[in-house]
């Protein structure tokens, strides 16, 4: 199984591209503006979309995903994600007002698009991957997940802040070789990051005092502009882990 990363910014501009992460061809994590730089066939290919949480700046590719590849399928993208998740979906952007409602076209039997609510500590197995979702700390309902095959572990934070639950989830799991977590701002911001339920460098390395195992972490999510001082913070606080910055086109192979 091999993970590429599509996005991984906290905003856009030039080389700059949310949050995306491709499994394989056909299964993302997140949906954000990396997706736009998949050719046709290769959105064609996508069969399941796992969403963390409903925030734009992680969703907004799928309305002209399913737009784009509408004659170019015969079976349904499956959204999966939190009860709230998909909800905000149906109400705010699939409402045809903002966007059609592709869970009902061309047809209620056969739409281009399905929704499959998930809940956290529930898995998938899909061709020999196990994703699982795992509940973490955001101002809308948000989860990371858990993604396994028989070689090795990769967890992705989401979007979160201070809390014991993502950590308790990993720790009850025999390995852990990737890490991708989110730090936003600077600590300069940490007031910030509390109420807008993100991670700085400080309160990062504060919670990773918490984690049983030794991954190799990679840092994502940053603010544009701040990419430097926020890698530069991280690895002055985390000095349990060896810390990298993740980049567009970065790929694990598990």
């Amino acid at each position: 199984m091999e993970l590429t990363v599509l996005g991984c910014s906290g905003g856009v501009g030039a080389g700059l591209r949310t949050t995306t992460l491709r499994l394989n061809n056909d299964i993302l994590i997140d949906a954000g503006t990396g997706l736009g730089d998949l050719s046709l066939p290769e959105m064609a290919q996508i069969r399941h979309i796992f969403l963390t949480h409903s925030h734009l700046d992680h969703v907004v590719s799928i309305p002209l995903l399913v737009d784009s590849i509408f004659d170019h399928i015969d079976e349904p993208i499956i959204i999966h994600g939190l009860e709230a998740t998909l909800q905000a979906l149906k109400t705010h952007i699939f409402n045809n007002v903002i966007w059609p409602d592709f869970s009902v076209l061309p047809n209620r039997t056969n739409p281009v698009m399905r929704y499959e609510v998930m809940a956290p500590g529930q898995s998938l197995s899909l061709d020999g991957i196990r994703i699982e979702m795992i509940p973490v700390n955001h101002v809308v309902p948000g989860v990371g997940y858990l993604i396994e095959t028989e070689n090795a572990a990769l967890a992705f934070s989401g979007d979160t802040t201070t809390n014991d639950c993502f950590w308790q989830s990993l720790n009850q799991h025999a390995t852990l070789d990737y890490l991708l977590v989110e730090a936003a701002f600077p600590n300069r911001d940490i007031e910030l990051c509390r109420r807008a339920g993100h991670y700085c460098p400080e309160l990062l390395a504060a919670d990773l005092a918490k984690l049983k195992h030794k991954p190799e972490i990679y840092i994502s999510h940053n603010q544009p502009g701040m990419e430097q001082e926020i890698f530069r913070q991280c690895q002055a606080a985390v000095t349990t882990h060896n810390v990298n910055r993740l980049t567009p086109d970065t790929r694990f192979t598990l």
